[in-house]
């Protein structure tokens, strides 16, 4: 985190003041460091809601993740069976082909 550090010295009348000048009657923080607080609140807002974006992005990278896994198996599935299908379909071919063979051989 960056940290401010002032270009100019305090004015003197700041640094003339007492202690009780400087701090909030409230809470007891010191009005110069007020600000800084202040800062740093919001860097921590716009960091929350920075991981709450990256959090989510982690989800749906799992989810995509998943998602080819399974579309993946599917597909080597597919594979298979047109594999299989296409064995099939190459034996009743030759054995068209063969029964064809043999009508032209009776005569």
């Amino acid at each position: 985190m960056d940290r401010h550090i002032p270009m100019h010295a305090l004015p003197e009348e700041i640094q003339k003041m007492s202690p009780e000048e400087k701090v909030c009657k409230y809470c007891g923080v010191s009005y110069l460091i007020l600000h800084e607080f202040k800062a740093m609140e919001e860097k921590v807002k716009a960091m929350e809601k920075e991981m709450k974006f990256y959090q989510g992005s982690v989800d749906r990278e799992k989810k995509l993740q998943e998602k080819l896994q399974s579309l993946s198996q599917d597909f080597e599935q597919y594979k298979i069976d047109n594999e299989s299908k296409t064995e099939r379909l190459e034996s009743v071919i030759f054995f068209c082909h063969l029964f064809s063979l043999k009508g032209k051989y009776k005569k």
